[in-house]
């Protein structure tokens, strides 16, 4: 399967992990169920982890943690619920996470921009996708008015 990453399209190298799948030797994304009740044999395999969360998943939780991970996954069960794009801008400004951001789910391409602008930097829609469609709206708008995670001042600032 294929992704969007950094405005290219690339081959998705990682597994999303069940909560009851046996532990591969491979770069693994888990839940945050999973993460807290085996932290310390998942760190003990020495592969990249990735985490997943939920809208709801309180990110307080796993601030401390965040070094552990290569990539947090934000989970779209609804495009409807943008409680995700205040996570990714979260991770990215006041904890400092630098590493992928991965948007995951349910999300249209009218959304992709704009998640980019909070800090997803890879996308991985929900079924059958046409990521060459989708690769565009990355750039539709050439534009930033407002500060986020990918412009730190406003226009106004900006202008000489």
């Amino acid at each position: 399967m294929e992704i969007i990453k950094d405005g290219q399209i690339v081959a998705n190298d990682w597994r999303h992990l069940g909560d009851d799948e046996a532990l591969p030797e491979q770069a693994i994304t888990i839940s945050l169920p999973r993460w807290k009740n085996e932290k310390d044999r998942l760190l003990s395999l020495g592969v990249p982890l990735g985490l997943r969360l939920n809208s709801d998943d309180p990110i307080e939780e796993i601030v401390d943690d965040l070094k552990y991970f290569s990539m947090i996954v934000l989970e779209f069960r609804q495009f409807t619920d943008g409680r995700s794009f205040s996570l990714a801008r979260l991770l990215r400004e006041r904890y400092g996470f630098d590493g992928e951001i991965r948007a995951r789910g349910d999300f249209i391409r009218d959304q992709v921009f704009f998640l980019s602008r909070v800090g997803v930097n890879a996308f991985e829609p929900k079924g059958p996708q046409n990521l060459q469609e989708m690769l565009p709206a990355l750039q539709e708008f050439t534009v930033k008015y407002q500060a986020a995670a990918d412009v730190k001042e406003p226009l106004y600032r900006r202008r000489k």
